[in-house]
């Protein structure tokens, strides 16, 4: 793991970050950061998961630990269905929309991929 230097309005702070097939990734005022190791640009994660509603994917490699969802369950927008820890930190990844859950491939003690479809819901 590395640390990246984070300058915004003036303040400047360090952030735990990982290189990770040519892409920096750090988590940083709540949100999950992509930064290409070329420089061709940045994106939020999290603006990757709005463009599917339901599926809940693994926003960098780590661990699940902790598999809150259950096949068939309702959940509400929101709720904590899988919590993974990545870069030493732990994420909760939640429901981005009411519905039930359709598919669930999440199990702790798992190792998962960037982008790793962890949960798919369907709205109710």
């Amino acid at each position: 793991m590395k640390w990246l230097e984070v300058d915004f309005q003036g303040r400047k702070t360090r952030v735990p970050a990982l290189k990770f097939q040519g892409r920096l990734w750090f988590h940083w005022l709540g949100v999950n950061h992509v930064v290409d190791a070329g420089g061709t640009g940045r994106r939020a994660a999290s603006e990757k998961a709005a463009t599917h509603p339901g599926i809940i994917s693994a926003p960098m490699p780590g661990k699940i630990t902790r598999v809150v969802a259950a096949m068939g369950a309702t959940v509400a927008k929101g709720q904590t269905l899988v919590v993974m820890e990545a870069m030493k930190m732990e994420y909760s990844l939640s429901a981005d929309l009411d519905g039930k859950v359709q598919e669930l491939n999440a199990q702790v003690g798992a190792q998962v991929g960037l982008g790793e479809v962890l949960v798919r819901l369907v709205a109710t």
